[in-house]
């Protein structure tokens, strides 16, 4: 990826010059030039939804003035324009002309590099703002828009439910289910001019025309006279009979009665500075080999999560996938929430009592491509219609080789409607605060990333490789989901590093609040796969973290659930393999490749964290260093669930080092949660020294000192520092608690001194104005703080007067000497002076 390593202050530019790519053409030539296989604005609008206006459905999807012109077929469609005129309505003032704003695009005076590339902006934000124009005149806006769910599928109307589904090949159309015997000749539906088929069933009496709970199909004839059974697209639940070898997923009407129909009790917590993410699979959160439910996960590893002071939940696998062993990401049913752990209404119980600890909830949502599964899933409406006519792209651009899966068109109107309603499906109906998107590299080119090595040239993130209309998409769907909810949290999975990917929307990039850092975790499985301790390069492994662009967020990790999956390993396992099955015992000496495995388990997850972005991730179980790998039930381990789980018991049993792991993870969050370090746009690296193996850097005011040496302990270690005045420690892989050995004295005072010339870095200390001595033992990780001197005095002098005063009541009461273990502060602890060198 092409990035920035910030040295300083004030982060750079890349130095190297892009190669010139310019266009020449109008922007109504531009997309048949780059290919990008576009249609023309005037082609944009056609796939508009009329509905009659039923007793109750005006409020919910009203219909819109007259279309500029009208098509022989009776759509809509919009005149083409040049420019967009104040659309960028309570967004940001920066765009209101087209022709004028992309002269001043913030993203592009950010930086400058981007200038050859400003006709491809230009192109792309255009083609945006027309379709945010095109939504707004024909639908009402975005956010009505990305109401579908209360249209599509099934709605409960006045005296019955009706049903709709988009299959414009469809050449008849049938409801089955329960409730009618799976007789469709009784429940024949109607197709309007725009391919949507539609029914209403009245209820009957009292009794809802459907029951809840009840299963349902949507059966159609395809242009080849074979009629086909599919789950409704916009179905909200999906089962199967677990009775059944190979059963196919049946729809299920959802629609409880008010006593079975959960409530929210507690508010979103609010936004925190830097997310700390747990990233969980509730299916195999069991320490037993089975999968668990939503509630099993809510009342027993969310409290672990909250105590590990994480402040945010990232669920993967929460839409309903018919291949467990998919890990959640081959989508059959948008809509559905995952039967296997339980209902909607237990998912619903699962984020309300995160939030009730605290803790904010993200969905690993799936939009860059859906199962191939005909049978059960969005696949199986394909027939082999034009692409217009489908959800999915035909021919090689709607098949992805690598996955096996289908591909979205983008352009078309229903998709859109489909997919951004989708989005604000999960944050309303389940309070979820916010998503990352999984596969956004395979979204942003035509090439899907497939064998294909980014090396930072720009234009290999702006050319004819660009697929323009997701790249709209996904701006269009960043900015519904903050306007729905201004505090979510949206996070992108990219392993291209697109310029722009994490800037606002209002500025021309893509909008996603964050990007995930992952070329971290595969330097860290390289080193600790292929180096000795003594070829690990301190400025490598510095640059690696560092390297990401200038005011565009990450979130970095040193492992998730993809450096877990079978065929790999964790990295606790690759640092110490076989012997975590005999050697993490406390009632043992640990072994070398015990010692070192849990101090570099330690230094690794936290320098990732310090250094490596603007929040941090963990996968479930690798905080206390959980051995092994995933491996789902799948025909190749004979449909095992041996290793889908997590083993609780390894961190819970006391005799063992697990236990040191878990504990310093726990810290490690807590230093973030007092000094907000991840969130300070402060970091310095002053020192990469490869002879030393030690790596110093500052975060906010906090000094950080890793020493990777497997052998040397330094005395006297003389570091930099930006602030003068005194430090103490404030956190220490190597103390008793994580497993380490106490060499540091963590009530050491360690005053600084003036280097060089005030104001002259190169007379400085590793460019540093002050520096401090310590003790540095091998392989560790010390942490120092700036006290305080008023806040301190002010803590001594309320010291003194308690102390004096329980001394007078002790005194008028006789009650015998004041208890030294009601002492607190710096005095409770001043004989424990420790080894240090200063």
């Amino acid at each position: 990826m092409m990035m920035l390593a910030p040295t300083g202050l004030v982060l750079r530019h890349p130095t190297h010059t892009p190669l010139s790519f310019t266009f020449t053409s109008t922007n109504d030539e531009y997309p048949s030039r780059l290919g990008l296989g576009l249609r023309g604005k005037e082609q944009q609008a056609v796939r508009l939804l009329r509905f009659g206006t039923s007793q109750n459905s005006s409020s919910l999807l009203r219909r819109r003035g007259s279309p500029s012109t009208t098509t022989a077929s009776g759509c809509s469609k919009a005149e083409p324009t040049s420019k967009s005129k104040a659309v960028f309505i309570d967004d940001s003032p920066i765009i209101t002309d087209t022709d004028q704003g992309m002269e001043n695009l913030g993203i592009l005076s950010i930086d400058q590099s981007l200038q050859p590339y400003k006709d491809h902006f230009n192109y792309r934000i255009n083609r945006y703002l027309d379709q945010r124009r095109l939504i707004e005149t024909y639908e009402g806006g975005l956010q009505e828009f990305a109401q579908g769910y209360l249209k599509f599928g099934f709605n409960r109307e006045e005296g019955g439910i009706v049903y709709r589904e988009w299959a414009p090949a469809a050449q008849e159309a049938q409801l089955i289910g329960d409730f009618n015997g799976w007789d469709g000749s009784k429940h024949k539906m109607d197709k309007n001019q725009f391919g949507v088929w539609s029914i209403k069933i009245p209820d009957s009496g009292e009794n809802s025309a459907i029951p809840h709970n009840s299963r349902v199909k949507f059966r159609f004839k395809h242009g080849g006279g074979v009629w086909v059974d599919r789950i409704p697209a916009w179905i909200q639940y999906a089962t199967v009979d677990p009775a059944r070898f190979a059963a196919p997923y049946d729809g299920v009407y959802w629609d409880p009665p008010p006593s079975e129909r959960f409530q929210f009790k507690y508010p979103r917590p609010p936004k925190p500075k830097a997310p700390r993410i747990y990233e969980a699979h509730v299916g195999m959160s069991s320490s037993e080999p089975r999968i668990s439910s939503y509630r099993e996960f809510a009342d027993d590893v969310l409290p672990r999560i909250q105590a590990n002071n994480y402040n945010t939940v990232q669920l993967m696998a929460v839409m309903e996938h018919s291949y467990y062993a998919s890990f959640g990401y081959h989508v059959t049913n948008f809509f559905a929430v995952s039967s296997r752990s339980g209902t909607p209404e237990d998912l619903k119980y699962l984020i309300d009592k995160a939030h009730s600890l605290g803790l904010r909830v993200l969905m690993d949502v799936i939009h860059s491509h859906a199962s191939n599964n005909i049978t059960d899933g969005l696949n199986g409406f394909e027939v082999g219609q034009s692409s217009q006519e489908s959800y999915f792209h035909t021919g090689d651009r709607g098949y992805h080789k690598l996955w096996d899966s289908r591909l979205f068109n983008y352009a078309n109107w229903e998709v859109l409607r489909f997919l951004l309603s989708n989005l604000r499906w999960w944050l309303e109906e389940f309070k979820f605060d916010g998503f990352r998107f999984d596969g956004v590299t395979s979204m942003l080119y035509h090439h899907h990333g497939i064998n294909m090595a980014f090396s930072g040239d720009y234009h290999e993130y702006f050319s004819e490789a660009t697929d323009v209309d997701a790249v709209v998409y996904l701006m269009l769907a960043n900015y519904l989901i903050h306007k729905v909810l201004p505090d979510a949290t949206v996070i992108a999975e990219d392993v291209s590093g697109m310029p722009g990917l994490g800037r606002p929307v209002s500025e021309g990039g893509i909008g996603f609040d964050y990007r995930l850092a992952m070329a971290i975790p595969d330097k860290w499985i390289d080193y600790v796969k292929n180096k000795s301790d003594e070829e690990w390069s301190m400025k490598e492994i510095s640059w690696n973290l560092t390297n990401r662009r200038y005011t565009e967020k990450c979130i970095s990790y040193a492992e998730s659930h993809d450096q877990a999956i079978v065929g790999d390993k964790t990295i606790a396992f690759f640092l110490m393999d076989r012997e975590m099955y005999s050697g993490m015992s406390c009632l043992v000496d640990a072994s070398p490749t015990i010692e070192r495995g849990v101090a570099l388990h330690k230094m690794i997850h936290f320098l990732t964290m310090a250094l490596g972005g603007e929040g941090y991730l963990n996968f479930m179980g690798n905080e206390f260093g959980h051995p092994e790998w995933i491996d789902f039930p799948r025909e190749g381990n004979g449909w095992s669930y041996e290793k889908c789980r997590r083993q609780w018991n390894l961190v819970d049993t006391d005799h063992l080092r697990y236990k040191f792991m878990n504990a310093f993870d726990k810290a490690m969050n807590l230093l973030d949660e007092k000094f907000s370090f991840l969130s300070s746009t402060k970091q310095i690296v002053s020192s990469t020294n490869e002879e030393d193996k030690v790596i110093v850097f500052e975060r906010g005011d906090l000094v950080f000192v890793f020493n990777f040496h497997p052998r040397n302990t330094y005395e006297g270690y003389k570091v930099g520092c930006d602030l003068p005045g005194k430090y103490r420690v404030a956190l220490d892989s190597d103390a008793w608690e994580f497993g380490g050995h106490g060499r540091v004295g963590h009530n050491v005072d360690h005053f600084t001194f003036p280097e060089g010339i005030p104001g002259v870095p190169e007379t400085n200390f590793n460019n540093r104005p002050n520096s401090f001595k310590i003790l540095s033992p091998a392989q560790t990780c010390v942490v120092y703080y700036r006290v305080d001197e008023s806040e301190e005095a002010d803590a001594e002098e309320t010291l003194i007067e308690e102390e004096v005063g329980v001394g007078q009541e002790n005194f008028e009461e006789q009650t015998g000497p004041i208890n030294e273990d009601n002492a607190v502060g710096p005095r409770a602890q001043e004989s424990d002076q420790g080894s240090s060198s200063d």
